[in-house]
């Protein structure tokens, strides 16, 4: 994991020839509520098949879970909207946000997802985002790939 001056962090993945991908993020708190811009760079050749992240706050994960949307429009510039699928899962922390089907997305960086973390309680100052991408890859001699990490945000206690 690499961090910047910024506050924002970065999973690197990578092969013997180099990055394959990188997922970024970063938090910023504004009103109650967690701003948290997300970034998915992958190397050229690849596309995005599939993006699920599970987000929670490791302090109060089993307590009062945070409340955690998807707020940025998801869209490429001439295909229809991908699949999107938020839900808490039975057995595991969080909130888990599936998306598929990306069309012209899926070639190109993606820069426009935001998630809005609302924590329950003002003292938790760690968000957790475990995310798994899966990339096809068009070279004869390369296979699909999943990325595959966890990324701890921290930002300061919130003014409500």
């Amino acid at each position: 994991m690499h961090g910047d001056s910024s506050g924002r962090k970065a999973l690197v993945f990578t092969t013997t020839d180099g990055d394959i991908g990188k997922f970024g993020a970063s938090s910023y708190g504004n009103s109650g509520v967690i701003d948290v811009p997300i970034e998915i760079w992958h190397r050229e050749g690849t596309a995005v098949k599939s993006i699920k992240l599970r987000v929670w706050m490791p302090e109060v994960a089993r307590e009062s879970p945070a409340e955690v949307a998807l707020t940025s429009p998801v869209e490429g510039d001439s295909s229809p909207p991908p699949s999107v699928a938020l839900y808490t899962p039975d057995r595991g922390l969080g909130t888990v946000i599936e998306i598929s089907d990306l069309d012209d997305l899926a070639d190109e960086t993606i820069s426009i997802l935001k998630l809005l973390v609302k924590p329950t309680t003002e003292t938790a100052t760690k968000i957790t985002i475990h995310a798994t991408i899966g990339l096809t890859s068009s070279g004869i001699l390369e296979g699909d790939y999943t990325l595959d990490g966890d990324l701890q945000l921290t930002y300061s206690e919130l003014d409500n």
